[in-house]
Formats: C-alpha cells, structure tokens, sequence
C-alpha cells in the first residue's frame, strides 16, 4: 500500500476513535453512560444477527450504513431525539462534521463513505430505510436494559421512531416486542415495582 494513503487510513481511524467518547442520553445496564461508538456496534451486531431474514437487499451496505450513520458525532456530539427541533439544522451540522472527519482519507474512500452518509440521511434505499428502523429498535432496546429514569421517560419510547420502524413486517414485529417491554416496565414501575434489566414478553401482546 502506498505509504500516504496508509497514512490517512490511521488518521481516519485515530480520528474516528472520539466516538468512543461520545456520549449519549442512555446508559448501560450498569449505569454507565452509553457511548455513540458502543450503540453503533450493537446495531451492527443487531443487523448481523438478522441476516437470514433480510433477503434481497445489498448486506454489506447495510453494515457500512450502520457502521458509518452517527460517525459526524464524534466532532459535535450526540443531541438526544426528546431535545431535537426541527429547523436545528442538525443534520447540515452533522454531515459538515463528517466531512471534516473524512479529509485526512484519500479522496475516494473519503467520497465513497460520504455517498454512504448521504444515502442515510435521506432514506434513500432499501438499506439505509433497515438501518434507520435498525437505529431505533436497538435505541429502545437498550433503554429496557438501563436502570430506569421514571415510568414518564419510558412514554416517549411508544412512540420514537414509530415512522421509522413501521418500514418492514420484519422491524414492525421487532417494534412489537420491544413495545411490549416498555409498556410492561411502565407497569412495574408506575406500580412502585422494580425494572428487571431487558424485561420483555417472550411475545408481544
């Protein structure tokens, strides 16, 4: 490999590394603030796990599509979905931190992930639709995991990303379960109970 391109491969990548640092609103089932970098693993964990069921679609894109999606935040941050506003101009901001993150690259890895980027942000195929459906459900999964703010907190998960998940018979049925364990840790703990990390139905009701 020609030693610059090598070069702006590691600075990428040195780069990149902030998104372990970059914290979101969720937390571990510890306690542990959750970083972007770990949510962006599960759900390329989460597509992985699904590849049987996710037939005639380009694979390999969706796992770059999620790999990729939240990388801009390595530079601004993550901004939780209950404080975002429309006309924010967040996903301009986002899409300008990813290309600064980019430059150090050669120019065409640099212009093939900000194709990938792009076709993200607008939902423009099959797969960047999963990964958006694939983005929310590992978000509200992972809240059923972490030591619970309040029952009021968990009334906003019914209905994030609901536009979103509703793409496939496949995330709908996902969206089903993990409805279904957020209406029962409503329950417990509107009834003074204790959350049990990942509670869910074995079905959705």
């Amino acid at each position: 490999m020609d030693d610059e391109r090598l070069s702006g491969i590691l600075t990428f990548l040195q780069s990149a590394e902030q998104l372990k640092d970059t914290i979101r609103s969720g937390s571990t089932r510890k306690g542990r603030p959750e970083s972007t970098a770990e949510h962006s693993w599960r759900l390329a964990l989460m597509v992985l796990l699904l590849e049987k069921e996710l037939e005639d679609i380009d694979f390999l894109k969706l796992l770059k599509l999620c790999l990729i999606h939240d990388l801009g935040e390595a530079i601004s941050g993550d901004i939780p979905a209950p404080e975002q506003q429309p006309g924010d101009n967040r996903q301009a901001r986002e899409r300008a931190d990813f290309q600064t993150l980019c430059a150090p690259l050669p120019q065409d890895l640099a212009k093939q992930l900000l194709v990938l980027w792009d076709e993200y942000a607008e939902a423009a195929t099959v797969e960047a639709r999963f990964a958006k459906a694939f983005d929310k459900l590992e978000t509200i999964f992972q809240h059923l995991l972490m030591p619970p703010p309040s029952a009021g907190f968990y009334e906003f998960n019914l209905t994030y990303g609901r536009d979103r998940t509703d793409y496939h018979p496949l995330t709908r049925q996902i969206r089903e379960r993990a409805d279904a364990g957020t209406r029962e840790t409503i329950r417990i703990l509107e009834g003074g109970g204790v959350q049990s990390p990942g509670n869910f139905p074995a079905e959705a009701d």
